[in-house]
């Protein structure tokens, strides 16, 4: 039986360099941090219930992340109640929701986090993406993404958007750092 989480393949030395800088982890959300639906349950009041699905592998990813000392966030064009507790769930400093336009949010991260578009890595999974993707230090396409955010990006995961793609760009990271290891000790429930 194969494995759900795609293992890494071996990373060339410029992707390794690229990655060894990174301090802050962005992504966007639906599409990324998962599959890209979005259930709407409707009620009986004329409401609708959203219900999004994260994956456990993601989150054990940002909690190493937070372990290491790396900073994550989102920034999303939705605006969730669910992604706002799973984010705090998994201590994401930045969450900027209802952001049709990202390039805003992101700039005023780089001026609160005080880094340089070196020092970030985006994941990303459509054209919305793309403008981050060309500036960031490692642009990270998952493995669904359309083809110009593929193009656009310096790596691209074997694992698919909400099936542990935001774990493989995290463990791409810290394996570029060489603290991989000292991490599985580490890791937490």
């Amino acid at each position: 039986m194969k494995t759900r989480l795609a293992r890494i393949p071996r990373i060339s030395p410029a992707l390794k360099k690229r990655a060894a800088q990174i301090e802050l982890v962005l992504m966007d959300v639906d599409g990324t941090m998962t599959d890209g639906g979005v259930t709407l349950l409707s009620q009986t009041d004329g409401t609708a219930l959203e219900i999004k699905t994260f994956d456990a592998h993601d989150g054990q990813g940002l909690t190493l992340a937070h372990t290491a000392g790396l900073r994550t966030g989102c920034i999303t064009g939705r605006e969730s109640a669910a992604l706002l507790r799973r984010a705090k769930e998994m201590s994401m400093e930045f969450i900027y929701m209802k952001q049709a336009l990202k390039m805003p949010a992101y700039e005023e991260i780089l001026r609160k986090a005080g880094v340089s578009d070196c020092a970030v890595a985006y994941v990303g999974d459509d054209l919305p993406d793309i403008p981050l993707l060309r500036r960031v230090g490692l642009a990270i396409a998952v493995g669904d993404a359309v083809p110009e955010v593929k193009e656009a990006a310096h790596y691209t995961t074997k694992a698919l958007a909400g099936h542990g793609a935001i774990r493989e760009a995290i463990e791409l990271v810290l394996k570029s750092k060489g603290i991989w290891e000292a991490m599985i000790d580490k890791a937490r429930a």
